[in-house]
C-alpha cells in the first residue's frame, strides 16, 4: 500500500512532505517515545505519534520512515512541518485516536 492509498482511504490530512505520497508501507509502528521508535521502528513503516515537534521529523528521516500520522486532531509546529518538507516525509494527520488509526492500519496491511 502507498501511503497515498491511506491518505485517501481515511480521509487524513497532509500538513507536508508530499512529494513522499508515493512511498509505500510495509508496516507500522505506534509509540511516543523518541528513543523507542528510534530503536525498533523499520525502514518503510508509518508512525503514529501524538508528538508534534521537529524531532520526530528528525527520527522519521533516521529511519527512513514512509510517513508520519499525527492522532487526536493534533497540529504540528511550524518547524515540524519545514522538516517534513525537506525530508519529503508526508506529515498526515487525523482525528481518530491511536488505537483506532492503529486498528486500521493493522487490518488493511495485514490483508494485503
Amino acid at each position: 500500500m502507498k501511503v497515498s492509498e491511506l491518505v485517501k482511504k481515511y480521509e487524513l490530512k497532509v500538513f507536508a512532505g508530499e512529494q513522499g505520497l508515493e512511498n509505500e508501507i510495509s508496516g507500522g509502528y505506534v509509540s511516543d517515545l523518541l528513543s523507542d521508535v528510534m530503536g525498533t521502528a523499520a525502514e518503510n513503516e508509518v508512525w503514529i505519534t501524538l508528538q508534534t515537534h521537529q524531532n520526530v521529523m528528525a527520527i522519521a528521516s533516521l529511519k527512513d520512515l514512509a510517513a508520519v500520522i499525527l492522532v487526536k486532531g493534533l497540529e504540528p509546529n511550524e518547524d515540524t512541518l519545514e522538516r517534513s518538507r525537506e525530508e519529503g516525509i508526508p506529515l498526515l494527520g487525523t482525528t481518530m485516536g491511536t488505537f483506532e488509526m492503529a486498528g486500521k492500519l493493522y487490518a488493511d496491511l495485514a490483508g494485503s
